[in-house]
């Protein structure tokens, strides 16, 4: 139970060689078993195994559902429509993740979906962490007959309201507490990266990743420090087999594929992990999204939910052993 009292539920999900966990509290995806090339099942994202650890934890967001805006919103304000709105100032000058009581902190309501999916859901009041607008949102977590998990997002507004949903999962294919994911190869289908200033806001500019540490176009292993939304070069092509992203741990034998209708990935390589529990670069974020401070940014994609309208967003993680 949180503190208040509201109960918490874990439920877990198997198919096809895939075992999931899930928590309500923060649509948090807790654990996800898949076997290497030899049988041997392993959870290969980080978390805690003690759900109630994530109830007092302000750490780095494991497994957890994100929103109202996931990534960051310069200045912690934004104008639509003429008028500006204030948001928490929860990361220095800016606003991350939907401020200081985003998704992450939310019990969700949960209900099965099928055989192999759960449907969960919350409602965001008008004027929750300064974002205008009754915002209901449900992702439905759900195994595939090959045991992919796919997301499933929507959202339904009664004013017009910026989102930008995600799940901030880390991954570490070699297993949870195997150490450093620094020898995974990771393979990006972008060109391009949104730069940022000194606070890790966008300056506008899609720089080429062309000869750059940025270059992933060709798998290559990944190290620590990046931190950078990634522009996808074919966004939206969740059926044309060209994952957007792919990641491999040479010792294992595990892959991991990325598909996604969202036009950005976000590569986040836990660079500020202090070792409690886990050391910097034992897990990579790859969060599908759309770009970071899009609504102080009209050249960017639209981020504006207007009634009558729906937001419907979908990504798949694949798992593969080679």
């Amino acid at each position: 139970m949180t503190a208040d009292g509201t109960p918490v539920h874990r439920w877990t999900l198997e198919r096809a060689g895939t075992r999931v966990r899930l928590l309500t509290y923060g649509g948090i995806l807790q654990s996800v078993e898949v076997p290497d090339r030899d049988g041997t099942t392993a959870d290969v994202v980080l978390g805690f195994a003690d759900p109630l650890e994530y109830l007092g934890s302000r750490g780095p967001y494991f497994g957890a559902l994100i929103g109202r805006y996931a990534n960051r919103i310069a200045g912690g304000a934004f104008a639509l429509d003429g008028r500006t709105y204030r948001l928490a100032r929860n990361d220095g000058p800016n606003s991350l993740h939907g401020g200081e009581e985003g998704f992450d902190r939310r019990v969700w309501e949960a209900e099965p979906d099928g055989d192999h999916a759960v449907r969960l859901s919350l409602v965001s009041a008008d004027g929750e962490e300064g974002f205008p607008g009754r915002l209901a949102v449900s992702v439905t977590y759900a195994l595939d007959a090959d045991g992919s998990l796919r997301l499933g997002y929507r959202a339904e507004t009664d004013a017009p309201t910026p989102v930008n949903l995600t799940n901030h999962t880390y991954w570490n294919l070699g297993g949870e507490g195997s150490g450093t994911a620094a020898g995974h190869a990771l393979r990006l289908a972008a060109s391009r990266i949104t730069t940022l200033d000194g606070v890790a806001i966008p300056t506008g500019e899609l720089a080429p990743v062309g000869g750059t540490r940025f270059d992933f176009r060709e798998p290559r292993a990944v190290d620590s420090g990046y931190d950078i939304n990634y522009v996808l070069d074919a966004p939206g092509s969740l059926d044309s087999g060209q994952p957007a992203a792919e990641l491999h741990d040479p010792v294992s034998g595990r892959t991991l594929t990325v598909t996604t209708t969202e036009p950005g990935v976000q590569l986040y390589t836990g660079t500020h992990f202090d070792g409690k529990p886990y050391g910097p670069g034992e897990g990579i974020a790859l969060e599908t999204q759309h770009f970071p401070d899009s609504p102080n940014r009209p050249d960017f994609p639209d981020t504006v939910l207007r009634p009558g309208e729906v937001f419907a967003s979908t990504t798949v993680y694949g798992f593969s052993v080679r």
